[in-house]
């Protein structure tokens, strides 16, 4: 007797068909397990907070993409940015400096249009206004982080001499010249040769109580200040009548003197840009808080200089740009702004969501935003785009006015009159 096969028969045709649906299907899987996405950014030293905390947190939530990250020196990173967006090699993901640099990436179609970002609606205008068109109405990188400024002050040296943070300029220029009469450190520890360090940590960091954040700030864009209005020359008095504390030789003095001076318990007083909190914290017996600008007498509201500083853009030429956003819309989660903030001390969540940041020095300067006022540095939006640069002349006459070779009207003149030589504001 025959046995008959019963095993079922496929034809020719469905067997094709069911080869290729799974060829399909394998496929499809690997290329959804293979997205890669890089990111660049011209901060090299944090490539290990990248690696091990922030992109696994990500990667954990979407195992179907890989993001790797790439540092580049800060020098290097925008002329290397620049080639290879124009010979379309750059990464998915830019970091964004803020304003003008990455606004000339947006209008040369380098950058996607990021509006309809779900997590856009987490952040004030004030914190995306550094990554935006001129009018508002296009944001093409989302923010990341701020920093803010203030005065740091070595806190044994404020107990040895019976002193207390001052919270007005009176009570400011008192403590000053306790610690002067003593003679044992330096009041301020701030130099001049750099320039930067007179503008950024002097002019912008008590600046905004005179000027009244961004009121005075849109004022002068608007061309309704102007430097040489009482406001702009009163901030170069202050910052005049600090050279008689600065110590012998500040003149010459390099932004890392100024760094070592503090660490090294030498100076009481440094006026800070809240990155440099890590940097302290590497210092043994250095104990340090911090306290806001001093407000001028007969001020009753206070203003900090909480500037944009980083935000994250995606590559309008990159292959996965589905990916890409997916990774952006995290970045502007309270999730991320948690592992950032924490992850580095001193560079700021500017979500609107609730994050807890647990260094205490930080917890200090962001403490401020609940009784002040958050503005950002006046030269950074469409005043410095042309020539003379007022971010560079900014510099150089804050410099001269704490050197005491210019006077604080001098000073004002000359930022002015460079503007007018280029800038006329609209009507």
């Amino acid at each position: 007797m025959t046995m008959r096969d019963e095993r079922p028969r496929f034809s020719r045709t469905g067997a094709l068909a069911a080869t290729a649906l799974a060829l399909v299907t394998l496929m499809g899987g690997i290329a959804h397990a293979e997205t890669t996405l890089t990111i660049e950014s011209w901060r090299n030293d944090d490539a290990d907070m990248w690696n091990k905390q922030i992109l696994p947190a990500f990667m954990a939530k979407h195992p179907d993409i890989k993001v790797t990250f790439k540092g580049y020196p800060p020098t290097e990173y925008n002329a290397a940015l620049n080639t290879e967006l124009a010979g379309g090699t750059a990464a998915d993901i830019i970091t964004c400096r803020p304003f003008d640099a990455s606004l000339d990436l947006y209008k040369k179609g380098y950058l996607t249009n990021l509006n309809d970002v779900p997590s856009m609606k987490n952040f004030s205008d004030v914190a995306k206004a550094a990554w935006q068109t001129d009018d508002g109405k296009d944001t093409f990188c989302m923010p990341m982080a701020s920093v803010i400024h203030g005065f740091i002050y070595n806190k044994k040296i404020f107990d040895e001499l019976g002193l207390t943070p001052p919270k007005t300029t009176k009570e400011f220029h008192a403590v000053l010249e306790k610690i002067k009469a003593d003679g044992k450190y330096t009041p301020i520890a701030l130099g001049t040769a750099d320039q930067w360090e007179a503008a950024t940590m002097g002019f912008q960091n008590i600046g905004p109580d005179y000027w009244k954040g961004e009121a005075g700030r849109k004022a002068l864009i608007a061309g309704k200040e102007k430097f040489t209005d009482k406001p702009y020359v009163d901030v170069f008095k202050e910052l005049a009548s600090w050279g008689p504390f600065m110590g012998d030789g500040y003149q010459a003095q390099k932004y890392p003197d100024t760094q070592n001076l503090f660490s090294l318990g030498r100076a009481a007083i440094y006026p800070a840009g809240s990155w440099d909190i890590p940097l302290f914290e590497q210092t043994k017996d250095l104990s340090f808080d911090a306290f806001p600008p001093p407000q001028p007498d007969g001020t009753d509201k206070c203003y900090i200089s909480d500037h944009v500083d980083i935000g994250m853009g995606v590559n309008a030429k990159s292959k996965n740009p589905d990916a890409a956003k997916t990774f952006i819309d995290w970045v502007g989660s309270a999730e991320f702004a948690g592992l950032y903030a924490n992850a580095l001390p001193g560079f700021f969540p500017l979500t609107q969501e609730a994050v807890e940041i647990k260094d205490p020095v930080a917890q200090t300067f962001v403490g401020w935003r609940k009784n002040c006022e958050s503005t950002i540095r006046n030269s950074y939006q469409i005043l410095s785009r042309g020539t003379p640069n007022l971010e560079n002349e900014l510099w150089a006459v804050s410099a001269n006015v704490l050197n005491g070779t210019q006077t604080p009207e001098a000073a004002a003149e000359q930022l002015q009159k460079g503007l007018d030589g280029w800038y006329k504001p609209a009507k």
